[in-house]
């Protein structure tokens, strides 16, 4: 999936938070949605200027950021 088509940032929105293009919906805020328990269909009734693709773009950004962290075990 090509998300850069769909997610950007601008510094002057949402102090430079990922969105989707068109709107000022943050990624992490999206994604806050879906984490309650809300549907694909919950969302795009809610938020009528998102698409299915805006969705799937969000899921695979966050897959990629997912991919380039690393976590490391810390013992006492």
């Amino acid at each position: 999936m090509e998300w850069h088509k769909h997610i950007y940032s601008n510094s002057e929105i949402l102090s430079g938070r990922p969105i989707v293009r068109g709107t000022r919906l943050s990624v992490e805020f999206i994604l806050g949605l879906f984490a309650n328990g809300w549907t694909e269909a919950e969302v795009l009734e809610n938020y009528p200027r998102l698409t299915s693709e805006d969705v799937r773009a969000i899921f695979a950004f966050a897959a990629e950021i997912a991919a380039e962290q690393r976590v490391y075990q810390i013992t006492s």
